[in-house]
């Protein structure tokens, strides 16, 4: 089974979590830009976490045998903080990097007027750099963050056939095809979705333009979920080409759209930057 995992925090885990997840058959990751668990107080921070999105990060993934790629933009949460507005204007001289597949994670955490801001301004970031988008949908009052997200990419200027809308569930799979997005779901231990309502969904909606991620981070998660689900999904009756849609062709032609993936970017030096992985070795 081979696996590529849409949406996974991989700065937030550990270098046994990459080994156990190339044994599990994972051989590529988008890693989306997210917020810290607390507020950033600059810019800066920012740009340094950027920064290691598109060389540190890929270093550590190619040890382990996994090509690693990334979307970069302002987390919905953090739209609302003044002090972090101001990385949308440094955003357009990252997302020319080649390891940049999206804008993301962008869309709605509490539906704020200064959510709305970012959004529309991220999805034309998307649409001038011909770009796909990763769009995160709120965790409450799913259906209205929904339509309000659809709201905001019918009046952008990118269409919908490259949007991703992340973190769906049953309240909300039918209207996210009906716009025509590709539709996400985040499958964790005790919240969001699991694999039993994933196999659900798939009989009711199709493998078509679905994909599963892990979305692990540094909260309770599970970066082998993915895996799980493809288990799940033989045990309930579906076929080998059913499981490598889902989890290997669908997010290869999402994140082909950017025109940047490549697959096979997993040989490295030993060391990023003079650094290596090895602590205490040579």
């Amino acid at each position: 089974m081979r696996i590529f995992d849409p949406h996974i925090h991989m700065t937030s885990r550990t270098t046994d979590d990459y080994e156990a997840m190339h044994a599990a058959g994972v051989r590529a990751v988008v890693e989306p830009s997210f917020w810290l668990g607390q507020p950033r107080t600059s810019i800066a921070s920012f740009l340094d976490y950027f920064d290691s999105l598109l060389g540190w990060e890929p270093f550590r993934a190619a040890q382990y045998g996994i090509a690693h790629h990334c979307t970069l933009a302002l987390n919905p949460k953090e739209a609302n903080d003044p002090r972090c507005v101001p990385v949308l204007d440094e955003l357009p001289r990252y997302l020319v990097k080649d390891q940049v597949v999206a804008v993301g994670e962008i869309g709605y955490d509490s539906m704020t007027p200064a959510e709305d801001t970012a959004l529309a301004a991220q999805l034309q970031l998307a649409a001038d750099h011909e770009l796909p988008a990763l769009v995160h949908t709120p965790h409450r009052d799913k259906p209205a963050g929904l339509r309000r997200t659809l709201d905001a990419v019918r009046a952008s200027a990118l269409s919908p056939d490259r949007v991703l809308v992340d973190h769906l569930n049953e309240t909300t799979v039918k209207e996210a095809k009906e716009s025509g997005c590709w539709l996400g779901f985040s499958v964790y231990p005790d919240t969001k979705m699991d694999e039993e309502r994933m196999v659900a969904i798939l009989r009711e909606y199709g493998p078509e333009q679905v994909l599963v991620n892990s979305a692990a981070d540094w909260g309770r998660s599970d970066p082998l979920k993915t895996r799980r689900v493809g288990d799940a999904l033989l045990k309930a009756g579906f076929t080998d080409d059913d499981v490598d849609q889902v989890l290997w062709r669908n997010p290869v032609a999402f994140y082909g759209l950017s025109g940047r993936l490549n697959l096979r970017n997993t040989t490295t030096d030993v060391t990023h930057e003079g650094n290596s992985i090895l602590r205490g070795g040579e």
